[in-house]
């Protein structure tokens, strides 16, 4: 196991997404500086400036037209970069939408969560956005994720629940097991399941297409789950923000925890690195590197 941290120009940017990006480098949002950062495999860091500095960048994904899409939250907006710096933003019709969770679609358009506003938002890759309101009111949709099944699968941050939407609208919620979860990060898994974190029960839950929810406790108290994904050995990684650890959890429930070098990291999002080792952000200034051999 090696970790390997990259220290950012400036500590208080506040890394904060990540992504592997179409260039062979992964790129990360600066959420305090409205700023989208690079860094290629061997710890090479650029950054790029937004037109508005405060716009909260949060999630990023690599689209499917070569470019990073991201997520302006303060801004309220969907903003689009190529790998050589150059930026269009388009607003997110509904006001004080705070968009955050973003994700490739089956489709090919983007879709992506609007805290606020209690909306799935779908953008195509000109720009033309369509909202799709959620049934349960005030539910803060946080994450999205591609199911197997071909639906967008998302977590209700408040309202406690798991929903489901197809790519006509038609919208189906599941409730959790365990009162006031604060579900957030959500993945498709490799077993045809969607995983997510809880991070107010410090468990990982899994739902199936069907809709059946099983929660693994985590060993360490007040680990606080963040984000998930599925890595390239077959298991789920996630960051623990509050113990300062990267979790792996194997799919029938075995978790191994690593403790970050620098204490205090605050790490929030994480990617699968084209080098196969684990990429996060830390809150810190740092973007880490995590191989296990």
């Amino acid at each position: 196991m090696t970790f390997t941290e990259h220290p950012l120009a400036s500590t208080s940017s506040g890394p904060y997404g990540i992504t592997a990006g179409p260039d062979g480098a992964l790129w990360f949002t600066e959420i305090h500086a409205g700023r989208i950062g690079r860094v290629s495999v061997d710890g090479q860091v650029s950054s790029f400036a937004l037109p508005t500095p405060d716009s909260g960048p949060a999630i990023i994904v690599s689209g499917p037209d070569g470019a990073l899409w991201f997520t302006e939250s303060k801004a309220h907006r969907i903003g689009r970069m190529t790998t050589d710096g150059k930026v269009t933003e388009f607003p997110v019709p509904t006001p004080n939408a705070s968009p955050f969770g973003l994700t490739v679609g089956p489709d090919g358009a983007l879709w992506f969560a609007e805290l606020m506003a209690n909306r799935l938002g779908r953008i195509t890759l000109d720009g033309r956005i369509t909202e799709f309101p959620l049934p349960s009111p005030d539910s803060m949709p946080s994450a999205i994720a591609v199911g197997s099944d071909g639906a967008l699968w998302f977590t209700q941050n408040k309202g406690n629940r798991i929903g489901r939407m197809t790519t006509a609208g038609q919208v189906s919620e599941y409730a959790l097991p365990t009162p006031n979860a604060g579900p957030v990060g959500i993945t498709a898994g490799p077993d045809d399941a969607l995983w997510f974190v809880e991070i107010l029960a410090n468990r990982i839950g899994r739902i199936t297409t069907e809709g059946h929810i099983t929660e693994h406790p985590l060993p360490r108290e007040g680990a606080k789950p963040h984000a998930i994904i599925t890595g390239g050995d077959g298991a789920l990684w996630f960051t623990q923000w509050g113990s300062n650890h990267i979790g792996r959890m194997t799919p029938d429930g075995r978790v191994t925890e690593y403790a970050i070098p620098t204490d205090k990291a605050e790490p929030h999002g994480l990617a699968l690195g084209p080098d196969g080792a684990v990429w996060f952000a830390e809150e810190v200034g740092k973007i880490g590197r995590l191989a296990v051999r």
